[in-house]
């Protein structure tokens, strides 16, 4: 049975950055987790940010983790980035479901590191990563195309 990483936050855990849950109600969630193929992490939690935290952006300058406050925080995101792929290797894990548009998780689009809530193309730092090693990512958004996947 192929395992899953997901995003803590999408299991009703409290880790984003405003404390807020972010619930994924989706009936494959729930049959996944019954069968045990979820392996849940939050990478910035395990990168040793608090819960709650200042929203963090990747600056499109230096491609840097800010908060709104202008404080570099990309150790802890990178550090967060590694734990996933190591939970990843452990577990043989091939396939992520992670938070869209988030500066960690995101795999189609992040915010602009201007926080002003503007969307660009680009994905998050723990994404860019499992890329980096084969690791295939979805989010919300394309859960059907994960679904498909798993199906083959």
């Amino acid at each position: 049975m192929k395992k899953i990483l997901v995003s803590a936050c999408f299991l009703g855990d409290k880790v984003r950055y405003d404390g807020k849950q972010k619930t994924l109600n989706h009936p494959i969630i729930q049959k996944w987790q019954t069968e045990g193929r979820l392996i849940s992490i939050c990478p910035e939690v395990a990168g040793g940010l608090s819960v709650p935290r200042a929203a963090a952006e990747i600056s499109t300058l230096n491609g840097k983790v800010l908060t709104s406050q202008k404080i570099d925080v990309s150790t802890s995101f990178q550090h967060g980035a590694n734990m996933a792929l190591k939970m990843c290797n452990k577990h043989n894990i091939r396939y992520a479901l992670l938070k869209e548009s988030s500066p960690s998780c995101g795999s189609n689009t992040v915010y602009d590191g201007t926080f002003s809530g503007k969307k660009i193309s680009g994905e998050g730092k723990t994404t860019e990563l499992l890329r980096q090693h084969g690791i295939e990512v979805y989010s919300e958004l394309t859960i059907e195309s994960l679904i498909a996947a798993l199906a083959k």
